[in-house]
Formats: structure tokens, C-alpha cells, sequence
């Protein structure tokens, strides 16, 4: 795991800006750091090394090809590095390797295949700057599902990119102006989704995209190597035929293989273990392949509602992992708000950051590398949002389109929270609209959002249609942004095996019924990974709430420091005082809250949005 940088200019010394964009991000690679010039472009790469993988300078970048015409900077880890080394040396592709390293099998696989052939083969997570010195072109790459971040544009004419945009502030007397389109979406979801940044000018790439930017760098082309969507209706459309008992088998074979190829590392290796059925899944396959105890971490709350330590306890304890727990109050909870601007470069208001940064600088006191649980719940069904959402959609499904039309109409501006809500599921004529009408148009106070296109055809489930939609915006955008950016702040590389490609593939293959199903009152959700999981952790030991990995959000803009310290920014905010936000908007979200307590993650957004402004 790493930090990389670039930047073309004939007008600043593009080494000197390099290098301070790689100080900027010691926190992702505090190992090392390196640069490479090329004097026809004026093309600087910087790469800061975390070492994980061929700890010796071997490993070091930028990297250039053994044949001498390419050269990388790249972020991540190929776990089937192994796997393409030996093909590329009995093709023989390759004479002999300098290292042991992925990047040198990643930086061969692209000499001899070429950059989209050699990214389909490859299994990992990576952000990749690469550049042929034949040709002077500058290949930027994201994985599969957007687990690595790049961020890219031009400043003063200059061609710049990095892992963080933090990093991108570094050129000179930088000016970026605020986007107005990502304040407003991110506003809506808490989160600025790709490809927009929060700054004019400045952009993430999208997963699975390759972009060439041809000198002098101002235009580009694109190849996309991996289409989540594609690979979505390939797997409902070939959906698998074998019973439910061989789909729980081979998911438990899928998952074992991608777990055990990401436990490829030369540095200590542990797990997150937060007591849920994602992360108790991925522990129990490490274990069931460790000869030694796996290393799991656990963070618990002293108040009881938030608290899952003591299920996390008990299932360390029945797999016999060596485990370490940390109970945190609620102070050292607040403590990380100061901290939340440098963590997150740009505004980011999922209030579970707050305990996944503290988790995560607690497994590195042990650890360099920890895996996680993450995307169960978008693979298998897991939200409640998906069949509760689905159900209302079957329910409204059949009303007269005209009375829809009239009744949402009617409440499609009030001022009241719930009506407007009601109003805009009415007016929702698609599971599309309808899921962004349930989760994400709050009031009539967040900013008007445009119609959403259906990503799926009649011929699929409205869940189908949800999950989908979140593996696309809500998980490479919240969940990944979370882990990574926490995990970095610390400089602990997470992995998530259940990003797998095999795994994506075959949980896009399984029928709903497989992930989702109804028994009596009852709604089984994750049912086939619960399946799976059963096989190593007793099912009455997981059968209970889940308790989320939150913070009290609603007390804390109820009352205490953190209710004082919001109202007070929030009355002398400075994106009221800069014409960013309207005042009578500001006041009607906190009234509202006040009134109601509604509009909570609204105001939370503002909140941090006005903490993020004031300090960038």
C-alpha cells in the first residue's frame, strides 16, 4: 500500500512539487520514497512505499520495466502475482526476476500483454500511473470495484494526479474553486461520488477504467477492462443451476481461495473482527488456513447499544484467534473529530469513520495488514433497505399512475419532512427512483436531484436493482473511501476479500432466493454467507441484533461539547458567509432537527461539510 503522485509542467519544477506531494502522504508509505524525471515530457512520478510485499529495494519505485519502456507508480497488491510470475517465465516472457515483488510481475504483465490484458488477468486492488517512454503517454488505472483512489486534473494547464487530493494541493499558490455540482451531491449523500471531486477541475477515476492522457497530456481515450455492471446481468443471465447446498459449497470454496491468496504479505497480518457476519465469515476462513492464531481486532463502546465487543469475545474465543479488544468512551469518540479534514481530503460524513479509524489504529499497533468484512451486505442482500424497499415498490407498484401522480404532487414541496418524503415515493415510477427517493431524498431542503436511469432490465428483481446500484456509488464511494482513508491515516493496508473477482462473479450469479428469503414472519437476509459461516461458528452464537459500528450521532447534536461546538460553527458558518450555503437553509435544517429530530444526517452532513471548509 502506497502513495503516488505525478505531474507534467513547464512552468514549475515539477521534482520539487512531486516531492512535496509525497511528503504530503508519508502516512501511506512511510517506508520510502523515490522519484523518476523524464526530461522530454517534463513528466515527474513520485511514489511513497509502505513495503509489504519484497521489503528490500528491490521493491522500490518508480519502477522501470526490464525492457526499458515503461515505467509505474502504483498503489495496491496483486495477490495472483505468484500465479502470473510463473506463467510469464515458462512463456518465457520473462528470463529471470530482480525481486519478489508484485509490482515487477504487475510492471512484466504490461510489457507483455499490454496494459488491459494484463489488468483482466490480474486479481488485486491498485491504482496505476503508467507512462511509455516510446510513445510519451501517461496510462492512469483504478481495480475492478474502486478499492484504491486516484484523483486527477489539470492546475494552471499543468497535468497533475495523485492518491489524495490533499497531495494535489501541493502545487504552488493552488487556487481550486469549490464545485458547486459535488456540494450539492454530497450534501445528498454524505459522500462526493465519482467522478466528481469537491473541487472544479479535479477527478476520480472510475473503477475498472484505463485512461491515456497522450502529450502533451490535455486529451485521453479510454479502455474499460471491467464493466460491474456488465458483469452483473452476465451473472443474472446465466444464473447458477446447481442446488442451494452446492452454491454454500462453492461460496465457502470461492471465499477460502480469495482469502488465502490475500494473505500474501512479508509484514504482520491480522483481521478486523467486529462481531457481525461479514467479518466472523472472513476470520473463521483465516483461521481454518493459519497453522498459528490469527491476529483480530476489536473496538467496543461503554455504551451498550453501540457495543458488540462481547460477541466479537466470544467468537474469537470459539475460533481461537488472538484477539485484542479496546472499550472506548464516548470522549475518545469525539476526540477524532478534530482529525477528520486531514484523514478525509475532501468532505465525508459517515459517522461509522470515527470508530473505523480508532479500530484501525489500534490492529496497527500489531499489524501492517488487516482484512476486513466489507461488501456482504452488497453482494448478499444484506441491507433492510433492499426488501423493504422492494416490498413498498410491489405494494405502490399497482396504483393508477394518474393518482400517484396527483396525491405526490400534492405533498412534493411541503415543508413537511414525512409528506415530502411520502410525496416523492409516490411520484417514484421505477425501483431506481424509488431507492433514491427512500434513501437519499431526505427533504425538501437537500438540493433537487436529477431522474435516475434503471440500470437492470424488467427481467431482474427490483433488490438486484439496488444492490447493483449500491456496488457502484455507495460502496466504492462510503465504504471503500472509509476503510482506505482511515486505515492510511495510520498506515495500515486493509484488504477485502470478498472483492475477490471470482467472489463478484459468482455472488452475481446466485438467484435472490439464494441471498434473501422469507421464512414464516421472518426475513433471512446474507442467507447463503450465514450458510456458509455456520460451518465454522455455532448459527445460536450469531443469532441476534446487530448493533452497527456507529456513534450516538443523535445525542451528540442533542446535547454536550460536540452539540455546542456544531451550533456554534453552524452559527458563525463561513459557507453562509461565502455564499456556498443559503443562511435560511442552515437555520431550516437545525430548526427541523430541533423541532423534530428529523433531518439528522442532513445536518450532520452541513456540519461537517462547514468543519472540512474551515479547515481547507
Amino acid at each position: 500500500m502506497c502513495g503516488i503522485a505525478g505531474l507534467v509542467s513547464n512552468k514549475v519544477n515539477s521534482r520539487t512539487v512531486v516531492r512535496h506531494m509525497c511528503k504530503k502522504m508519508i502516512h501511506r508509505g512511510p517506508d520510502g520514497e523515490d522519484l523518476f524525471f523524464d526530461e522530454n515530457t517534463g513528466l515527474t512520478l513520485g511514489h511513497r512505499r509502505l513495503s509489504i510485499v519484497d521489503l528490500s529495494d528491490t521493491g522500490t519505485q518508480p519502477m522501470i520495466s526490464h525492457n526499458g519502456r515503461y515505467v509505474i507508480v502504483y498503489n495496491g497488491e496483486i495477490y495472483n502475482s505468484d500465479v502470473l510470475r510463473e506463467e510469464l517465465l515458462s512463456a518465457g516472457l520473462v528470463t529471470s526476476f530482480r525481486g519478489t515483488s508484485d509490482t515487477e510481475v504487475l510492471l512484466e504483465c504490461i510489457a507483455a500483454y499490454g496494459m488491459r490484458n494484463a489488468l483482466i488477468k490480474c486479481k488485486g486492488m491498485f491504482a496505476i500511473a503508467l507512462f511509455d517512454r516510446e510513445n510519451r503517454t501517461l496510462s492512469l488505472a483504478r481495480d475492478r470495484v474502486g478499492e484504491k483512489p486516484l484523483y486527477y486534473g489539470h492546475i494552471n494547464g499543468d497535468f497533475i494526479f495523485a492518491s489524495e487530493l490533499n497531495a494535489i494541493k501541493e502545487y504552488p499558490n493552488c487556487r481550486l474553486k469549490l464545485s458547486k455540482k459535488a456540494v450539492d451531491e454530497y450534501l445528498r449523500y454524505s459522500f462526493v461520488p465519482t467522478p466528481l471531486s469537491i473541487y472544479e477541475g479535479i477527478y476520480k477515476l472510475t473503477p475498472g477504467v484505463i485512461r491515456t492522457f497522450a502529450y502533451p497530456y490535455t486529451e485521453y481515450t479510454d479502455e474499460v477492462y471491467y464493466d460491474l455492471r456488465e458483469e452483473y446481468i452476465k451473472g443474472q443471465d446465466n444464473l447458477f443451476n446447481g442446488s442451494y447446498e452446492e452454491a454454500v459449497d462453492e461460496l465457502d470454496l470461492v471465499l477460502k481461495a480469495a482469502v488465502k491468496s490475500e494473505l500474501m504479505s512479508d509484514v504482520p497480518l491480522g483481521a478486523f473482527l467486529s462481531g457481525g457476519i461479514d467479518s466472523a465469515t472472513i476470520v473463521s476462513l483465516m483461521q481454518s488456513i493459519s497453522d498459528t492464531p490469527v491476529k483480530t481486532f476489536t473496538i467496543g463502546f461503554e455504551e451498550k447499544a453501540y457495543d458488540e465487543s462481547e460477541y466479537a469475545a466470544d467468537i474469537a474465543g470459539h475460533l481461537g484467534t488472538d484477539h485484542t479488544s479496546l472499550i472506548i468512551n464516548e470522549r475518545k469518540l469525539e476526540n477524532v473529530l478534530p482529525l477528520l479534514p486531514s484523514i478525509y481530503s475532501e468532505p465525508f460524513a459517515d459517522s461509522s469513520e470515527i470508530p473505523t479509524y480508532l479500530v484501525s489504529k489500534l490492529a496497527r499497533s500489531k499489524v501492517t495488514v488487516s482484512l476486513s468484512g466489507d461488501a456482504g451486505d452488497e453482494l448478499f442482500a444484506g441491507y433492510n433497505t433492499y426488501w423493504k424497499v422492494a416490498n413498498l415498490y410491489r405494494q405502490i407498484k399497482p396504483v393508477p399512475r394518474i393518482f400517484k401522480k396527483a396525491v405526490g404532487r400534492l405533498g412534493a414541496n411541503s415543508k413537511d419532512n414525512t409528506l415530502y418524503r411520502m410525496a416523492h415515493c409516490l411520484l417514484a415510477e421505477d425501483i431506481a427512483n424509488l431507492h433514491e427517493a427512500v434513501c437519499y431524498d431526505m427533504t425538501y431542503l437537500a438540493p433537487k436531484h436529477d431522474r435516475e436511469d434503471m440500470l437492470l432490465t424488467s427481467s431482474h428483481t427490483p433488490e438486484d436493482e439496488m444492490m447493483l446500484r449500491d456496488m457502484l456509488r455507495y460502496h466504492p464511494d462510503d465504504i471503500l473511501v472509509k476503510v482506505d482513508r482511515a486505515g492510511m491515516a495510520v498506515s495500515l493496508e486493509n484488504r477485502v476479500p470478498m472483492l475477490d473477482k471470482d467472489v463478484l462473479s459468482f455472488s452475481f450469479s446466485l438467484p435472490l432466493e439464494y441471498k434473501l428469503m422469507t421464512e414464516g414472519d421472518k426475513i433471512i437476509s446474507k442467507r447463503i454467507l450465514k450458510d456458509v459461516l455456520y460451518r465454522y461458528v455455532p448459527k445460536e452464537m450469531m443469532e441476534r441484533p446487530k448493533k452497527g459500528f456507529s456513534v450516538p450521532l443523535e445525542r451528540w447534536l442533542s446535547t454536550g461539547e460536540i452539540h455546542k461546538w456544531a451550533w456554534d460553527i453552524l452559527t458563525g458558518s463561513r459557507l453562509v458567509r461565502d455564499g456556498i450555503l443559503d443562511r435560511s437553509y442552515v437555520d431550516a435544517i437545525i430548526h427541523s432537527f430541533e423541532a423534530k429530530r428529523v433531518n439528522k444526517t442532513l445536518l450532520w452532513n452541513v456540519i461537517v461539510l462547514e468543519q472540512w471548509y474551515r479547515a481547507n
